[in-house]
């Protein structure tokens, strides 16, 4: 024999239970089966609410309406659809308990009391009808079915609405009142009776508790739970898209699971069929040809971590206090005091000072624990014993979860780092001895957040990158072009990079499924926002980011200021703006120390070789004991590009003109000639260095004479630059008079920093640079005479746009390194 329970949802409508009668009658073509129904979905919640509100008349009538309608409507359409349905049989019970359900509520009105066992008769009308309603649609496919009445077999405890069968008196009952059944049996789960007669429950969704205690009466082959999921996943998939369904799970795994929060199994029910050691396999109604998950004592080979759960609205209490060390009993008095008021303790930990004892229990209940506890500690309390208890509410546990993580070195560390990684902070630890799971209590708000990075680190192996641009303008166009050329590549080295924000001068626009990068424009005219740290941040909180990137692709010195607070919220932070980097030295400091607190990446890459690995470089060069002795560099593709045709016969304006025409200068080609930029990039290359200097500190010459007017709008300053033509065709001339060429050099010697026009013979490392490259002299103690020389093209929003993506890819190193 098989035993099948289909729960609610299962259940939820006419078309369920037709799809369910289906199941049962091809199941019982290969072996007697006996089926446990739950009440169709919601039905219970309405009976429930009867129970508790009798004083209401008028909740009561409403409640009482929701549930008539609920049976009726099912009755009603499995008549209209079911070829030689009968609803006869369904509506006479409907009617018999209606009547009992009247006389019931009228009692506990007369009383303004619901005893506990008329409660549990009252709660447990909807799994009866469920049986009335399955039995008729059956009959209609000629299949005979047994009723199998809980109250003649299925022996609990004394506990009204949660109680425990006695698995030896109830199966020693149903061997003795069910020696022949049809090959469909039929019974209301949720259902038993104590010895004294009286209708029991067996806790919310203890239908699941049922069909266990019946496998175990029946001695069944194998206990099948139908549901409306295809099994056990490895995480809550609502949380996590990426939940994997689990094919196999031990006993003491799927315990665990159910103990902490899986859905999919009512705790009580690994019980029996672990004692019995009844293989069940847990299916979905919705779509039976899948192959579920088996739970059972066979070996797992695979030994690895199976599954993270999560359980929520838990409230911790401490009691702490000098009285606690070294007095014997305080810890039994707090545990039975528990006891006494039914409280479950949903995790325990204690310090190893015994100044402490901390236990989660599950909120609902936290009002009468606090009570009761003040009422036993109460001489303790008083005398200073104790200190006054503490409740902290808003709490989950995330639990890992694997027969196997003994096998595993290290899983503990990998679980640390990865609550840590999420900027999750664990409250309480917990773990037992078998090793089979690691529990941590912290807060309901990052719950989320914990499970995510958790379930990323373990299982999908997928990092994230979550991008919020700011500046859609050259670059920050031609970077998300990268972007979204370049998906089919990061998903085939399973990487998830999306852009859920993008912003422009009249603010940010979000979206949580990620920006469309092919039609990103349109979705510009949606609502934006400001662009603020509370307004992004609060968008990665409301949708549990967890690697997010903030994209800084404009000249705003204002956002460049606001760096450090993105940081402090935990966001990293990729950067071809400069005005951070070459603010005052303290800001400078603060940004690294905001960081390395945060565990948060500062990538600026682009602020100097656009594309080339400079910062990179010297970083490297210096962690491993070299010292910066000399530098000079072209640092400017478009000065480059502009002194490479002077070299050429062009004239200043003549080569400025054509720069600013190809998009190779600043939009006021000003910034450019002015020194000002490639200054900026000597700054962070000394402070890079270690020099704690200021960008007033730089030796600048400009390409602009100090008597030459540069006022107005760009235009005027275009049509006035040809003034300075035959200046600089006489320093052209005499530098290749000596067979030099001119070129705009930033350097760096003995501490001090210039920036300057330089005339340099053909040995010079420089001379050979044009055409919008740049090129970077390192003299150091290990690269000398001859300097470590980088070089390449550092102009255009391409080379910019790609090293901006290169730093955004980096930024996935540090969750690499944990």
């Amino acid at each position: 024999m098989r035993v099948l329970k289909f729960g609610g949802s299962s259940l939820a409508s006419a078309e369920r239970f037709v799809q369910v009668a289906k199941i049962i009658s091809d199941q019982s073509n290969d072996s007697p089966v006996a089926v446990v129904v739950s009440a169709p979905q919601g039905v219970t919640n309405h009976l429930v609410a009867m129970a508790e509100n009798i004083s209401d008349e008028i909740k009561l009538q409403n409640d009482l309406e929701h549930f008539r309608k609920a049976i009726n409507s099912i009755i009603e359409d499995l008549d209209a659809t079911v070829p030689n349905f009968s609803p006869l049989h369904a509506e006479q019970m409907l009617v018999n308990w209606d009547h009992k359900l009247s006389r019931y509520l009228q009692g506990a009105t007369m009383l303004s009391y619901c005893p506990d066992h008329i409660r549990a008769i009252i709660i447990s009308i909807g799994e009866r009808l469920s049986v009335a309603l399955l039995e008729s649609v059956l009959n209609t496919q000629n299949i005979e079915t047994s009723v199998l009445v809980p109250e003649n077999f299925l022996i609990t405890n004394d506990a009204s609405l949660n109680a425990v069968a006695d698995l030896v008196l109830s199966k020693e009952n149903f061997q003795h009142h069910y020696k022949k059944l049809n090959k469909v049996a039929l019974m209301p789960g949720f259902i038993g009776v104590n010895k004294q007669g009286q209708v029991t429950t067996l806790g919310r969704n203890g239908s699941d508790y049922s069909a266990a205690v019946l496998a175990v009466c029946a001695q069944a082959d194998c206990c099948e739970i139908w549901t409306d999921v295809d099994g056990v996943f490895n995480a809550d998939p609502r949380l996590i898209k990426e939940a994997k369904l689990l094919d196999y799970l031990s006993y003491q795994e799927a315990m665990e699971l159910s103990y902490f929060g899986a859905s999919v199994l009512h705790p009580k029910t690994i019980g029996p069929i672990a004692q019995f050691h009844i293989p069940c396999l847990i299916k979905n109604t919705g779509n039976p040809s899948a192959p579920g998950t088996l739970i059972s004592n066979e070996d797992d080979k695979t030994k690895k971590v199976k599954a993270i759960s999560n359980l929520d609205d838990l409230t911790m209490i401490n009691v702490s206090g000098p009285g606690m060390k070294g007095m014997v009993g305080m810890a039994s008095r707090v545990f039975a005091t528990m006891s006494q008021e039914n409280i479950s303790l949903v995790l325990i930990s204690q310090s190893s000072s015994e100044y402490c004892i901390s236990f989660c229990i599950h909120t609902s209940d936290a009002e009468l624990a606090q009570h009761s506890l003040q009422q036993e500690f109460e001489l303790e309390l008083l005398n200073g014993l104790l200190e006054p208890l503490k409740l902290q509410h808003e709490l989950s546990i995330v639990s890992l979860v694997g027969d196997g993580m003994h096998h595993q070195q290290g899983v503990a560390a990998k679980f640390f780092s990865s609550l840590a990684q999420a900027r999750v902070n664990v409250i309480a630890i917990a773990q037992d001895s078998s090793e089979r799971s690691i529990s941590v209590v912290v807060e309901k708000r990052k719950c989320t957040d914990a499970m995510k990075v958790s379930h990323q680190n373990f299982f999908t192996h997928k990092p994230t990158i979550d991008v919020f641009l700011v500046g859609c303008g050259v670059v920050g166009s031609e970077l998300i072009a990268q972007i979204a050329r370049q998906q089919p590549k990061l998903k085939s080295q399973n990487i998830s990079l999306k852009v859920y924000g993008i912003a422009n001068s009249k603010g940010m626009v979000f979206n949580k499924e990620g920006v469309d990068l092919e039609n990103w424009q349109a979705e510009m005219n949606n609502e934006s926002v400001l662009v603020s740290v509370e307004s992004i941040k609060a968008f990665v909180r409301d949708n549990h980011l967890i690697n997010p990137v903030l994209v800084d692709s404009t000249s705003s010195e204002s956002l460049a200021m606001s760096y450090v607070n993105y940081l402090e919220e935990g966001f990293n932070i990729v950067t071809p703006n400069k005005k951070a980097n070459t603010d005052s030295w303290e800001y400078y400091q603060a940004l690294r120390s905001a960081a390395q607190k945060t565990n948060r990446r500062f990538l600026y890459e682009t602020t100097v070789g656009a594309g080339l690995p400079v910062i990179d470089t010297l970083q490297s060069l210096i962690k491993a004991g070299d010292e910066l002795v000399r530098f000079e560099g072209v640092l400017s593709g478009s000065l480059s590009y502009i002194f490479g045709k002077l070299e050429e016969g062009m004239t200043v304006s003549q080569a400025t003109a054509i720069a600013k025409e190809n998009g190779f200068t600043e939009p006021d080609p000003r910034d450019d000639l002015s020194g000002m930029d490639v200054a900026r990039k000597l700054l962070i290359m000394a402070r890079e260095a270690g020099m704690q200097l200021e960008l007033s500190d730089i030796s600048i010459e400009s390409i602009l004479p100090e008597d030459f007017d540069a006022s107005g709008e760009v235009s005027d300053f275009m049509n006035n630059l040809p003034k300075i033509d035959d200046e600089f065709s006489q320093r052209i001339t005499h530098a290749k008079s000596e067979g030099k060429v001119l070129r705009y050099i930033g350097n760096i010697v003995d501490g001090q920093c210039k920036v300057a026009i330089e005339a340099v013979a053909t040995d010079h490392p420089l001379y050979s640079v044009k055409e919008g490259e740049n090129a970077l002299a390192i003299h150091s103690r290990y690269y000398q005479p001859l300097p470590f020389v980088l070089r390449g093209y550092g102009a255009g929003a391409a080379v910019t746009a790609a090293g901006v993506f290169g730093d955004l890819l980096r930024t996935l190193a540090w969750e690499q390194q944990h």
